[in-house]
This record gives C-alpha cells, structure tokens and sequence, in this order.
C-alpha cells in the first residue's frame, strides 16, 4: 500500500516491486487482481497521470515509449496521449527554451531537431513553421 499511497504505478511496475516480497507468485497475482477489484491499482489511471505529467517536457511518441516501457498496453497508451494537445504543449516548451522566434533556415532546423528529440511529430513541428527542408523520421 505504500507504493500505492506514493504515486499511481502500472500492473507490470508494481509486480516487478512486490516480487522480492512475495512468498509466491500466486499469491503476488491474487493481489495484483485484488487492488485492481477494488480501482485500487488501475493501468488507464497510471497512463494518465504519467502522460499528463511527462506532455510538460515531451511528445506523444516519447510518451508511448515510455509507457510501453512501464507495462502499459499500446491501446491505453493511446487513449492516455489521445488527450494531449501536442501543438500547443510543443510552442510552450520552445517558448522556454528559445526566448526569441527563429529568424533563419538554421534556426528553425535546429528547433525542429530539439522538438523532434523530444518526441514531437513531424506534423507537429510543421504545424509550428518549423519544418524547413531538414528530412525528419516520423514515428
């Protein structure tokens, strides 16, 4: 219950935790399938904390990644980054970043870049006129 009271924790996170704990695996999974009975322990939850948190510095490819890496599935996943708002999330963190707009082909390429580093999508930073002639990978 402590991990739980700390923060939200995926399935997958929380049985990798108790597993040193637990007298067997049988009994780790009844109370994985308990908290879960009682909405204690919830994969969509987690997905949506942890996507709401990490949109401050990142996009919705890196959010997936991230959360398919703490056991979360791709359809949650998809559910949880379905609600951001990628565009302005990404004007906010140039606007951090970047104290003045981008006045040449460099500038703007180099924006792109970081923007795509963190995850945005191309039509993302095309959104934003940053897309130049720089060849980006979508993901």
């Amino acid at each position: 219950m402590r991990y739980l009271a700390r923060r939200e924790h995926s399935r997958d996170e929380l049985a990798r935790k108790l597993a040193p704990h637990a007298e067997s695996p049988e009994l780790l999974e009844a109370l994985l399938r308990e908290l879960e009975s009682r909405k204690q322990l919830s994969n969509q939850r987690f997905a949506e904390v942890r996507a709401n948190w990490l949109a401050r510095k990142y996009g919705a490819a890196r959010i997936r990644h991230d959360l398919k890496s703490k056991g979360v599935s791709e359809e949650v996943s998809d559910r949880a980054v379905a609600e951001l708002d990628d565009t302005a999330k990404a004007k906010e963190i140039l606007a951090r970043k970047y104290r003045t707009p981008a006045t040449t082909r460099e500038e703007r390429e180099k924006r792109a870049r970081f923007l795509q580093s963190r995850g945005y999508s191309y039509d993302t930073i095309r959104a934003l006129g940053l897309s130049g002639s720089t060849n980006f990978s979508e993901e």
